[in-house]
């Protein structure tokens, strides 16, 4: 795939927080259309407050986005208005009994085919509360090459895993963000890794609307990358995310876990309702409002 895109402007590193060598481009990927609206907007309204100096792709999830592209110009996002055609062939291959509102979770694995030297790739299921500054930078060959926040142990591979040597001991993790490089795994991996091991991707997924997560951490598996989480890259950084994380608290408006470590983001990773009562909501909630009044200015 070839996106013919502007580059991104380029990030001077940060002494402070060791973001990355001069020269280096590094950005964040989401997908989003108009069906989830109102989760998009709270998330670009929280990455307006925390992130702006990064640069944002917008990867439309369907051609259902005349309010996503409002918002991608209200919010300096770049959208890519390339159709992914060997994302949506892929996933037709993979999975050709399912709807194309399914299929599409693949669409994600277009961040790896930005203009960029590092790529952030977060679900707008989410709010930001940090700069993402420190998580770039980190790479390196051999040693960290993929870069997760927090695990999954149920939502990944079935029991029959253990046949495969390759998949004992790996770090199972949740796919709504991941940090890396075109370097260590490009858009080509994928399809060469389906074309060669599907049969034993299909005997080990976890079923049950689970998509892109299983393909994402078998790929990588496969493909031997070294993964590390988010808090053995970035000092004080917790794996904490999930919505419903117990111990969260707040210290100068930002979230901390039960151990004090820095939570970056909130990510309401199968939520079937929109925020309300939870411990982050009262944040996603002022974010919503905020950009719901931004966007009908």
């Amino acid at each position: 795939m070839s996106l013919r895109l502007p580059n991104p402007p380029l990030r001077a590193p940060d002494a402070e927080t060791g973001a990355g060598s001069a020269g280096k481009r590094y950005g964040i990927a989401i997908v989003g259309n108009d069906k989830i609206i109102d989760w998009l907007l709270p998330f670009l309204e929280s990455y307006r407050d925390t992130n702006s100096s990064l640069p944002i792709y917008l990867i439309p999830y369907d051609d259902n986005v005349a309010m996503t592209r409002k918002a991608a110009d209200i919010y300096g996002a770049t959208y890519i208005a390339e159709e992914p055609v060997e994302i949506d062939r892929l996933s037709h291959e993979l999975y050709p009994g399912f709807f194309n509102n399914n299929r599409r979770r693949l669409r994600k694995l277009q961040a790896l085919a930005l203009p960029l030297d590092e790529v952030a790739y977060v679900d707008v299921d989410v709010i930001l509360f940090r700069d993402f500054t420190p998580a770039f930078g980190k790479l390196e060959e051999g040693k960290t090459e993929f870069i997760v926040a927090s695990p999954s142990f149920e939502y990944v591979y079935n029991e029959r895993r253990e046949k495969y040597p390759f998949l004992k001991d790996v770090l199972l993790f949740n796919d709504g963000f991941w940090v890396t490089s075109n370097k260590y795994l490009k858009l080509s991996d994928f399809i060469d890794t389906m074309r060669d091991d599907a049969a034993i991707f299909h005997d080990v997924r976890k079923r049950g609307q689970l998509f892109a997560q299983p393909l994402v951490n078998f790929v990588t598996h496969r493909r031997g990358l070294k993964i590390e989480l988010l808090p053995n890259v970035v000092e004080n950084a917790s794996h904490e995310s999930f919505y419903k994380a117990p111990g969260v608290t707040f210290r100068d408006g930002k979230p901390v876990d039960y151990e004090g470590k820095e939570i970056y983001f909130a990510h309401w990773a199968g939520a079937t309702a929109l925020p309300s009562r939870g411990v982050f909501d009262p944040a996603w909630t002022e974010y919503s409002r905020a950009a719901w009044a931004r966007f009908k200015k």
